[in-house]
């Protein structure tokens, strides 16, 4: 027997914090370059499916099922190329679709880490393209000088951001073109408001049809945004309150399998996106009170793209924000999107819209995130998944 077994393959690691996020990051060329194989091997690193991913570095929520891969860039411009994977507990899927904004700000660190690029001063400021959309965005972080003459990424800091305990230090993320990062352009319908009728299906019972004004839009993120009192909801209840809401989870799916269509991103039951979004007035000084959900889980805080892309509808006209979002007023924005555990800073440039007189568009989303490494290593894949297919 002892001649039939083989020992583990081990793929260099580093488990990183992105924002409110976490995962393993690999360099890409650590990874079987197969698509196949890859998510193969990343449903076993993670654990999945097991709702628990005890055999796994996943951590049995969605938030902490991520994966990011980089790669040094061949675009002219670029530095680094990032590719990331939403993974699910109890599901087999590997989606490299949607965007992670709070993976996206451990990219640098970790090509810090990993040497994959050098320190440029005080602060290193690169630009990364993510493969997932084709979005780019320059990413800067401090890297100041240590007492050992080297430059090093600094994790301690001043900075702070809700669902993350503690402060490190700040990443700024300037996104420089986000507007229709999986749909067809920033308003996928064409509209910046849709009444949709919503009907119960074979899969999707237990409620009665409705009819129900949304936002669909998509500036980094897909979302689907509504008012939560449409639904006979505040979107002031707490998480648990909202996972526990079997009704109102069945007819947020069914209204996002269905207005999808309308977005162009066909059949998404196996998607998870778009994010769904229940928007209230702000109740902490913020610009609006938001739950999302991703898309099955009321998300603890809100993703970053997501934050960027409700800023938006906020800015923008006849939105089914308009009249619920506190806004200032110029061409500078500066956004508290309220979610559960605090709110989401977004700092928006606008300029008026050339086809479109009186009304706004968006030329640049900024925000400010932190990471920290938290492990470094080798994860460990057993033979039989990374040979699969191979005769021991």
């Amino acid at each position: 027997m002892s001649s039939t077994l083989r020992p583990p393959h081990a793929v260099p690691c580093m488990y990183m914090r992105g924002g409110t996020s976490k995962g393993p990051f690999f360099k890409a060329s650590d990874l079987p370059s197969d698509i196949a194989s890859r998510d193969r091997v990343l449903l076993s690193l993670m654990g999945s499916p097991d709702k628990r991913q005890i055999d796994g570095l996943g951590g049995a929520h969605p938030l902490t099922s991520k994966v990011g891969m980089v790669q040094p860039s061949t675009t002219q411009g670029v530095d680094l190329d990032f590719l990331f994977a939403q993974l699910q507990p109890d599901k087999d899927t590997v989606d490299t679709t949607p965007n992670c904004g709070n993976m996206l700000a451990a990219v640098v660190p970790f090509a810090l880490h990993a040497g994959m690029v050098k320190a440029q001063g005080d602060t290193t400021t690169l630009r990364v393209l993510t493969l997932n959309t084709d979005m780019q965005c320059d990413i800067t972080v401090q890297t100041p000088m240590g007492p050992d003459g080297q430059r090093f990424v600094a994790d301690q800091g001043d900075a702070r951001i809700d669902g993350s305990p503690g402060t490190s230090a700040p990443i700024t993320i300037n996104f420089l073109d986000t507007a229709g990062s999986v749909c067809s352009g920033l308003l996928p319908t064409g509209r910046v408001k849709d009444r949709v009728h919503v009907m119960p299906t074979d899969q999707l019972k237990g409620f009665a049809p409705f009819e129900i004004d949304v936002t669909c839009i998509d500036n980094g993120m897909p979302l689907v945004l509504f008012k939560a009192s449409d639904l006979g909801r505040t979107a002031y209840e707490s998480v648990e309150v909202l996972n526990a809401d079997t009704e109102l989870k069945t007819r947020i799916e069914a209204l996002r399998l269905q207005v999808s269509l309308l977005m162009g991103l066909g059949d998404v039951s196996s998607k998870n996106y778009p994010k769904m979004t229940l928007i209230a007035p702000p109740v902490n000084g913020g610009a609006l009170t938001t739950r999302s959900f991703i898309p099955h889980m009321c998300h603890d805080a809100i993703g970053v793209l997501a934050a960027v892309t409700v800023g938006t509808a906020c800015v923008l006209k006849g939105t089914v924000c308009e009249g619920v979002a506190v806004m200032q007023a110029g061409a500078h924005q500066a956004l508290s999107v309220e979610h559960p555990t605090g709110e989401f800073s977004v700092a928006l440039q606008t300029r008026a819209a050339p086809e479109l007189p009186g009304e706004y568009e968006v030329t640049q989303a900024a925000l400010l995130r932190t990471a920290r490494l938290i492990m470094r290593g080798e994860a460990m894949v057993p033979w039989s998944v990374w040979n699969s297919g191979d005769t021991p």
